[in-house]
C-alpha cells in the first residue's frame, strides 16, 4: 500500500497511539478521537442543558420562556444553513484548521450566552455557536474517520459518539441543579475548559489534512439550499406561535419552491453542495427518512417535558 510506513522488516509501522485496527489504514490516533468525542459530548449538552433552564433564563431576560425558542431555533437554522458547506470548507483550509477554529468560535459563543443580558444578545450568540458547530462536529468526525478501515468504522464511531449520547442523560438534570442552586449563566460556561483544552490538543497533535483542494465552490446551490432549509426552520418556529398561521403558511411554501429547485440544480451541477445521487443506496435512503423521524421526537421530548413540570406542574428546575 501506498503513503504507508514501513519497518526495516517490511511490516507496516503501528502508531502506539493509534486507535485499534486504525493503524494500518493511518487511521486516527487516540488523542483525535476523545477530542472528537469530547466536541460530541460538548454540543450535545449545550443541546439539552439549556431546556431545563429556560423559564429562569427567561425571567432573568424579561421574555416568556417560549419566546427564548427563537435562540433554540436561531442555533438550528445556522445549523441548517452551514452544514452544507463543511466538506468542501475541510478540503480546502483543511479537517485541523477547520476543526480548531469551529471548537473555538463554539467555546467563545458559549461565553457571549453566558454573558448576554437581553433575548437579542442571546438569539445573536446562539446564531454564532450555530456557525461552530456545523463546522465543529461533522468535520471532526471526517478528521475521525480518516483512513480508518471499513472493518474497523463500527468501533470507530462507537468510541467517537457513545460519550456524546451521556450528555442527553446528564444535560437536563445538570440543567437544572446549575439553574437551582447557581446561575444559568453557568450553563454556557462549561464548555469553556473543555474548548480551550481541544484546540491546543488538536494544534499539538493533529496534522492538517487536504489543504487546498481545487473543488469549485458551489454558491448557487449553497444559497438555494440553505434558503430552502432556513425558511423550513422559520416556518416551525411559526406554527408554535399562537396567531402566526398565515406568516408560516409563507415560509413553508417558499422552503418548500426553493426546495425543489434546490434539488433540480443539484443533480445538473457539476460539483454540487449537495449531492443526492447518495440517496440512491437504499440503506442510506432508509436511515436519511425514518432517522428524521425519530430525531424530531427525540429533539422536541427534552425541550417540552421540562416546561411542562416547572410551568404547568410549578416544579423548580432540580
Amino acid at each position: 500500500m501506498s503513503g504507508v510506513e514501513k519497518e526495516p522488516d517490511g511490516k507496516p509501522y503501528v502508531d502506539p497511539g493509534a486507535a485499534p485496527g486504525a493503524a494500518q489504514g493511518g487511521g486516527p490516533s487516540q488523542i483525535v478521537l476523545l477530542i472528537v468525542s469530547a466536541a460530541f459530548f460538548m454540543e450535545y449538552l449545550d443541546g439539552t442543558v439549556i431546556a431545563t433552564a429556560l423559564p429562569q433564563m427567561a425571567l432573568s431576560l424579561g421574555v416568556r420562556a417560549v419566546d427564548l425558542s427563537a435562540g433554540m431555533t436561531s442555533y438550528l437554522v445556522t445549523l441548517a444553513v452551514l452544514i452544507p458547506m463543511r466538506g468542501w470548507t475541510a478540503e480546502r483550509f483543511g479537517t485541523r484548521e477547520v476543526f480548531v477554529w469551529a471548537i473555538a468560535v463554539f467555546t467563545f459563543a458559549s461565553v457571549l450566552c453566558g454573558l448576554a443580558q437581553t433575548a437579542e444578545q442571546f438569539t445573536l450568540a446562539r446564531i454564532l455557536q450555530g456557525a461552530g458547530g456545523a463546522m465543529m462536529v461533522p468535520v471532526g468526525r471526517l478528521a475521525a474517520l480518516r483512513g480508518v478501515e471499513k472493518k474497523d468504522l463500527m468501533r470507530t464511531i462507537a468510541f467517537i459518539i457513545w460519550p456524546g449520547l451521556v450528555a442527553p442523560v446528564i444535560g437536563t438534570p445538570l440543567g437544572g441543579l446549575i439553574t437551582a442552586y447557581a446561575s444559568w449563566h453557568w450553563i454556557f460556561l462549561l464548555n469553556v475548559l473543555l474548548g480551550i483544552a481541544g484546540f491546543f490538543l488538536l494544534r499539538a497533535h493533529v496534522r492538517n489534512h487536504d489543504v487546498g483542494q481545487k473543488r469549485p465552490f458551489d454558491a448557487p446551490g449553497f444559497v438555494l439550499s440553505g434558503a430552502a432549509l432556513a425558511a423550513v426552520m422559520v416556518w416551525l418556529e411559526l406554527v408554535g406561535r399562537e396567531g402566526s398561521l398565515g406568516e408560516a403558511g409563507l415560509y413553508l411554501l417558499a422552503g418548500l419552491v426553493l426546495g425543489v429547485i434546490a434539488v433540480w440544480y443539484a443533480r445538473r451541477a457539476a460539483h454540487p453542495m449537495l449531492d443526492f445521487s447518495v440517496l440512491r443506496i437504499p440503506t442510506f435512503r432508509v436511515i436519511v427518512f425514518s432517522g428524521t423521524l425519530s430525531r424530531i421526537g427525540i429533539s422536541v421530548t427534552p425541550f417540552l417535558a421540562p416546561l411542562m413540570f416547572q410551568q404547568g406542574f410549578g416544579l423548580n428546575a432540580f
